[in-house]
């Protein structure tokens, strides 16, 4: 009989989409994979990975309202006696389990019922690569104008004043998808959300007692931050993606649609109006501006840049995305119409700027849109997701972080992969109208760096890169040879 590994990812969609994936190229290879999911994401899970053979599908039970809600106290604890009671009523003992770093609370209930753990990171490796190069750098003062390289990263990595000039994001409970970080298991240094520039990262502490290390990544794109972390840890570590649906990878040439691969979301626009929308405009002419679900600028930002996309882009086509919540504190929750009044809310922005923009409130088809020919450019957060979508399509980004990894990607992007610019350099300031224009004008304006995202584009051209598959193929080796009798 197949050997059987669980899969935990953290909550909220960020982390599930990577691990639905995981699941599929673990069950291609002949592995049984139960996905234990809280209740609050059930919905979230396609009826294609409900009905394949080799996946099951275990809910541990949670009573709060939804993703967009903070905990109640003793949310972790419920979810621990969850997943106690889900590994108690399964008669086969797990090989293993893959396990999110940020639900380190169950190394101790996976450990009780002796299943070895891999951690996984749903970011890139150059983040946490970041981190740790940074810590063991410390301490990190630069004078004007200095740079620190740091010893076995790539040089064009080297640390700048304007790396360490970060605005505190807006403090408040939640962290990703309206849930905090667990807290931290035992002594140790994990702290609530990213360490700071120069702080021990708490993923270490997380990672000691897991048997691998497996990253949401490939060689094509991290393979010097790859490295970097298994020389540090003495473990296995695996790049097994970028984990996207079976369909990006199919269709390079072609649109993909959101629906076919992702739950269908409230949104004030179909996919029929985008995709009509898109075909209107002239190729690679389309500015698409975007901060996912759970970040955004302030309130005072998104008025610049609104006037930004008004006044001073007179003939930029854009898509602009805005979620309900948008520039408070927090992460955007989709309230229905009645909430649109609670973050920013542009109005009469539609009938100035007419067809030149499409601005949709709610859910956006994000890949049909990186995949249509007319976008022409990304002004994104740099969340991992959005990031590895953008360079898969060949579309340069206009980096805007707001917060953790964030600004590793970002100056990944910039730096490193050279497929885009930093939205300013000074990130501890607000972003101001005149920042956003000419970091439009720029990255809009620059032929070669297009050429650039096409030609790093073009190594995704075949499907799912070669080295993940090698990757997946090794942990499966590495599982079946220590753990399979």
């Amino acid at each position: 009989m197949s050997p059987e590994i669980c899969i935990l990812p953290f909550l909220g969609q960020g982390h599930l989409f990577p691990c639905m994936e995981l699941c599929n190229h673990l069950a291609s290879r002949n592995f049984h994979v139960t996905l234990l999911i809280s209740s609050t994401l059930a919905a979230s899970v396609p009826s294609s990975l409900r009905q394949h053979p080799l996946i099951k599908l275990t809910q541990i039970p949670s009573s709060d309202s939804g993703p967009h809600h903070p905990p109640r106290p003793g949310h972790h604890d419920e979810l621990a006696k969850g997943l106690h009671d889900a590994l108690s009523d399964n008669p086969i003992r797990p090989v293993c389990a893959i396990v999110d770093v940020l639900m380190s609370w169950s190394a101790e209930t996976f450990k009780k019922f002796e299943v070895p753990t891999v951690a996984f990171f749903t970011s890139g490796a150059c983040s946490a690569a970041m981190e740790l190069a940074a810590w063991k750098a410390h301490p990190l003062e630069l004078e004007p104008g200095e740079t620190r390289f740091l010893p076995g990263l790539p040089d064009d990595m080297a640390l700048t004043c304007s790396d360490l000039k970060r605005r505190r994001h807006d403090p408040t409970p939640h962290h990703h998808d309206g849930f905090p970080p667990p807290p931290p298991r035992g002594p140790g240094p994990g702290k609530m959300g990213p360490p700071r520039l120069g702080e021990q990262p708490p993923w270490m502490e997380e990672v000691r007692e897991t048997i691998a290390v497996m990253i949401n990544t490939c060689d094509d794109l991290e393979r010097p931050f790859i490295n970097y972390i298994a020389n540090h840890i003495g473990k296995p570590v695996w790049g097994v993606g970028p984990l996207l649906p079976e369909q990006y990878w199919k269709s390079p040439g072609s649109l993909v649609h959101d629906r076919d691969v992702r739950s269908n979301r409230r949104s004030s626009v179909t996919e029929e109006e985008v995709t009509q929308w898109l075909d209107s405009k002239p190729r690679g002419s389309v500015l698409y501006v975007s901060f996912g679900s759970e970040v955004g600028p302030t309130m005072e930002e998104y008025t610049c840049l609104a006037q930004a996309l008004e006044e001073s882009c007179e003939k930029q086509p854009f898509i602009w995305v805005l979620q309900p919540g948008s520039g408070r504190p927090g992460p955007p929750g989709f309230g229905g119409p009645e909430a649109e009044g609670e973050g920013y809310f542009p109005r009469g922005l539609d009938g100035r700027v007419g067809n030149r923009g499409l601005i949709i409130r709610g859910w956006a088809p994000q890949l049909l849109i990186l995949s249509h020919p007319s976008t022409g450019g990304f002004l994104s957060h740099c969340g991992w997701n959005s990031t590895v979508e953008a360079i898969g399509r060949g579309v340069p980004l206009l980096a805007w972080p707001i917060r953790g990894d964030q600004y590793h990607d970002a100056k990944l992007v910039v730096s490193h992969l050279k497929v885009g610019y930093m939205v300013t350099d000074d990130l501890s300031e607000k972003v101001t109208r005149d920042d956003i224009v000419k970091g439009i004008q720029r990255m809009m304006g620059d032929g070669e760096m297009k050429k650039t995202a096409e030609a790093l584009s073009a190594k995704f051209r075949h499907g799912f890169p070669r080295s993940s598959v090698a990757a997946l193929d090794a942990f499966k080796n590495y599982i079946i040879q220590r753990f399979v009798k």
